[in-house]
């Protein structure tokens, strides 16, 4: 069985700001904000949330489905999905769009300004679950055109297997009752910290009303951790506790936090496709965070599934 992956496929331009966004905010000018930032380093990388998951779970050895929509002007980031292993067969090239782009300032405190132009990605929809005719156990519905997260969610749950819900940054776009309606029913729930406060905030919801419609709830809260919590929908997923925290790996160095979700998605969907514990997800997911963090861009970590095990097996004393 494989993964499948929806998701944005976007060029990501990244500029570092080697000064804090703070002290250029007037505080009591808000209203007439007019701010540049000096940003001596710009790098143009390959990237889009559903192209990043897909990149990671290729390292960790699965060869998923990515089902996203991609402009006329993809080019020489055809080349790259072929050479790291990234199927474009159920890529839709709409020729009279561009390829999303994604414009990421990061200052010295590791806090981001982003800027997206979503180009073929608000008509992802015109690809459709119901074209994908191989099998797959589990699909993820990562942040895209807001009636392709609704459509594929209701999808994945219709056909049967398990559906990830992860919003990400296209949360904001969805009113409360589509994003109940995206959630409900989801083997799993995930979010980071901001994301999980917007849901509550949106929905009018508290932790124990939201985990009873899904089958699993992850929170990330980046240097604190991890929280997983199994839900109340009876999602045939593979959980040894009710509620776990899941510590941060440290990562070598910090290099550049872009893509860090998405290497922590992969390691929560490499988990469920092997029938392996969410604990072991969330672990994995840890590590593979830390692992890009180290790294300079979305689609960065070298390593191959065994070096990977070697060091899950490093870090937590247990096999993968």
């Amino acid at each position: 069985m494989s993964v499948l992956v929806t998701g944005s496929v976007a060029v990501d331009h990244i500029m570092i700001f080697e000064d804090l966004f703070t002290n250029h905010f007037v505080s009591d000018k808000l209203e007439k904000l007019n701010v540049a930032f000096h940003v001596p380093e710009l790098s143009k990388l390959y990237g889009g949330t559903g192209a990043n998951i897909a990149f990671n779970l290729c390292r960790l050895g699965i060869d998923p489905i990515l089902l996203a929509a991609v402009g006329s002007d993809l080019g020489s980031y055809e080349k790259w999905m072929d050479e790291s292993g990234i199927r474009r067969d159920h890529l839709l090239v709409l020729e009279d769009q561009y390829t999303s782009a994604c414009f990421i300032t990061t200052d010295a405190a590791q806090n981001q300004i982003i800027s997206f132009h979503p180009g073929a990605m608000d008509r992802a929809h015109e690809a459709r679950v119901a074209d994908v005719k191989e099998d797959f156990s589990v699909g993820i519905v990562s942040p895209n055109g807001k009636q392709a997260m609704i459509e594929y969610a209701r999808d994945l749950k219709v056909r049967g297997v398990h559906c990830v819900m992860d919003p990400g940054q296209g949360l904001p776009i969805l009113e409360a009752e589509e994003l109940l309606e995206t959630l409900t029913g989801a083997s799993v729930y995930i979010v980071n910290e901001y994301e999980w406060e917007l849901t509550c905030q949106k929905t009018g919801l508290d932790e124990d009303a939201i985990a009873e419609r899904v089958g699993a709830l992850i929170v990330t809260r980046g240097e604190e951790g991890s929280t997983l919590r199994r839900g109340g929908h009876e999602a045939g997923l593979n959980m040894t506790s009710d509620r776990t925290e899941v510590g941060v790996v440290k990562a070598e160095a910090v290099v550049d936090p872009t893509g860090c979700g998405d290497s922590y998605r992969a390691g929560l969907l490499y988990a469920i496709v092997n029938d392996l514990p969410l604990e072991t997800g969330v672990r994995l997911g840890s590590l593979m965070g830390s692992l890009k963090v180290a790294r300079q861009g979305p689609q960065s970590i070298d390593l191959d599934l065994e070096a990977i095990r070697d060091r899950y097996q490093s870090e937590f004393g247990e096999s993968l």
